[in-house]
């Protein structure tokens, strides 16, 4: 970002010091950071300088250049990417007009992209146990990838959070692994299942000392030189191996976690136990996962409702007849 002391690019800088001051995740931070830069490479462009010069009628042009905007590959941003942009953009000049930087936020009255609320098909037990027959457990970063996509079908933690684990926070006696900071800052604890904890346990006397190169090292899962793994690298492997399994449904450690909340509620689960494992501070985000569910609660209605089965003589009466 070119900076002068009143630019675009220094408010922002001013902007995401003030967010680590309140401890904002390291992964949270390079998001906001992106999201802006886009928008101070759009105002570079087009010789608005300074915070103060941009007004709502930039604020809807720049919108417009989401809608417009196409990525090397040709793909253009989802509706939820522009939105996020744009509220990240929002909440910058929000916090300039609180710090009284600003008289007026020129992005406070944008009428945001319509996001869908359905979700994304989770994965059926065939398309998950070939994902995880993938890894070649005849090398180090292998037999780590399986127990990475062991540990993400178990837990349906955020990938973030998988990749802020060190080795003391899995309890072995309890069998559960320990969130620290997960999203909104809170921590919670997250049974492990046996099978993902053989895995686990396999990868950490067999592989991770062949990878650590540190020994002082904290991190639970490490890539090739030695550190903590990226949450980006994990979202590209994690895709490799669904493509190669033949897997399209959209999202990568995310598919994951939908999967997850699917299985369990299919099973039986109650939803507030789902909603203490996600870690969701809201039940209705959890309570989402229920429409994925419709086959159970279909085989539920079908085995319960009188009116369920044709069989019954009374549902019968006046169809044959009809017929």
């Amino acid at each position: 970002m070119i900076r002068t002391p009143d630019s675009v690019a220094a408010w922002i800088h001013r902007y995401l010091d003030a967010l680590a001051v309140r401890q904002i995740r390291e992964p949270g931070l390079k998001q906001r950071k992106s999201q802006l830069a886009h928008f101070n490479a759009w105002c570079v462009e087009r010789g608005i300088e300074r915070p103060h010069d941009v007004t709502h009628a930039h604020m809807e042009a720049f919108q417009t250049h989401l809608f417009r905007y196409r990525r090397a590959n040709g793909v253009p941003l989802s509706a939820s990417g522009q939105s996020h942009i744009l509220g990240q953009v929002n909440t910058f000049f929000g916090w300039m007009v609180k710090h009284r930087h600003l008289p007026s936020n020129p992005a406070a009255d944008l009428d945001l992209p319509r996001v869908p609320k359905g979700l994304r098909d989770p994965m059926t037990l065939a398309e998950v146990e070939a994902v995880l027959a993938l890894p070649d457990l005849a090398y180090a970063q292998g037999l780590r990838d399986r127990a990475i996509l062991e540990l993400f079908y178990a837990t349906g933690v955020r990938r973030f959070e998988l990749c802020a684990l060190n080795g003391a926070d899995i309890d072995r006696e309890r069998g559960t692994l320990h969130v620290r900071r997960g999203k909104g800052g809170k921590g919670r604890f997250v049974p492990l299942g046996e099978r993902a904890l053989a895995w686990l346990d396999k990868y950490e006397r067999e592989a991770r000392p062949a990878l650590l190169d540190d020994p002082n090292e904290p991190a639970l899962f490490l890539n090739p030189q030695g550190s903590r793994l990226s949450v980006n690298s994990m979202s590209w492997r994690i895709r490799q191996y669904l493509d190669a399994a033949g897997v399209t449904k959209e999202g990568a450690c995310h598919l994951f976690r939908h999967t997850m909340a699917t299985a369990m509620l299919d099973n039986g689960a109650d939803v507030r136990h789902v909603q203490e494992m996600l870690g969701h501070a809201d039940i209705t985000t959890t309570q989402r996962y229920t429409h994925v569910s419709i086959g159970k609660l279909k085989a539920v209605h079908a085995a319960t409702h009188p009116a369920a089965q044709l069989l019954h003589d009374r549902g019968r009466e006046g169809l044959e007849d009809a017929g």
